[in-house]
């Protein structure tokens, strides 16, 4: 599939280009999502570590908000097609971010995280598993020039809007550089671990849970279950028990939003959200932890906290 895009272009053809050679488990196009459209029933979606995507748009030059590639798990191969002008070599910087990945250029070179690398014309990228974390953002100078959707490039797995998920095959035009590189050779960040502790803060329906349940949320461990998406992370634990039993009419949904299901087991909003909810929501995890919400990969251990205000 070619998407439909206008980069900038030489002799009537996009300037560059990504050949997706394989996705891996799961690869988007992602930005900072389409938030203002829940009274339509569209979740914001977007990236779900927007932290490590804003970073990888900085390191090579590009708006923060600029479309890049949010891969699952690594195993993502793509070749890089560059034109240029003149005697200038083809060439276009990325970054990668977000979960640390081995990876390679089929020149050989290994590919350092948080940091701009030249790939010039015809080179091969490959992402191999990250060691710590779950997804990994790789920026290209210039972003991944797809068409919008309300707003956003981003694939929404919930409502469908955007592109659909990368598949081999695919080809992805880029847009025009703008401005100059930063001028960093390396943004150094703290490690991902597997063991991961959330602020969150209380309510709006802590009230339908007991006491107990309550304090039973932030005295135990969770173990991030496989059943876990861009959705929401669901969590195995001892089950929240209620205070208040029957019907909850539908209320809206926020991300990072604790909602807790009959079987009493509560279950993390992420981007793709739906933006409405019929179950009690015992708290809300805070707005800064949300890049690190959506790094927690199936097997972590996670502990939630009371927030201070």
């Amino acid at each position: 599939m070619t998407f439909d895009s206008r980069p900038l272009t030489l002799d009537g053809r996009p300037s560059a280009l990504l050949e997706i050679l394989s996705p891996g488990p799961l690869t988007t196009v992602q930005d900072l999502g389409r938030p203002g459209w829940a009274h339509i029933g569209v979740p914001g979606s977007g990236a779900a570590d927007q932290r490590a995507l804003t970073l990888a748009n900085r390191l090579v030059g590009n708006p923060e908000g600029a479309a890049a590639l949010e891969t699952t798990y690594g195993g993502l191969k793509l070749r890089l097609h560059a034109k240029s002008r003149g005697s200038q070599p083809s060439v276009r910087y990325i970054a990668l971010t977000g979960a640390p990945c081995p990876a390679r250029l089929d020149d050989g070179r290994l590919i350092a995280p948080n940091a701009p690398v030249a790939v010039y014309d015809g080179q091969v990228l490959e992402l191999a598993l990250p060691s710590s974390g779950l997804r990994t953002y790789l920026a290209v100078r210039g972003g991944i020039d797809v068409a919008p959707s309300l707003g956003s490039r981003s694939t929404d797995l919930l409502s469908g809007l955007g592109p659909p998920p990368i598949t081999a095959g695919d080809v992805l035009a880029l847009g025009a550089p703008e401005g100059g590189l930063p001028g960093v050779d390396v943004a150094p960040q703290p490690p991902l671990s597997d063991d991961i502790t959330l602020r969150v803060v209380a309510g709006p329906r802590d009230d339908w849970f007991t006491d107990e349940s309550v304090r039973t949320l932030y005295a135990h461990d969770w173990e991030a279950t496989s059943r876990s998406n861009r959705i929401g992370i669901r969590f195995d634990g001892p089950a929240l028990t209620r205070r208040k039993e029957g019907e909850l009419p539908a209320e809206g949904m926020a991300r990072g939003a604790l909602q807790v299901p009959p079987n009493g087991l509560p279950v993390l909003f992420l981007a793709d959200h739906p933006v409405t909810g019929g179950y009690p929501v015992v708290g809300v995890v805070h707005t800064k932890d949300l890049p690190l919400a959506g790094q927690i990969r199936p097997g972590a251990r996670v502990r939630f906290l009371p927030a201070r205000h």
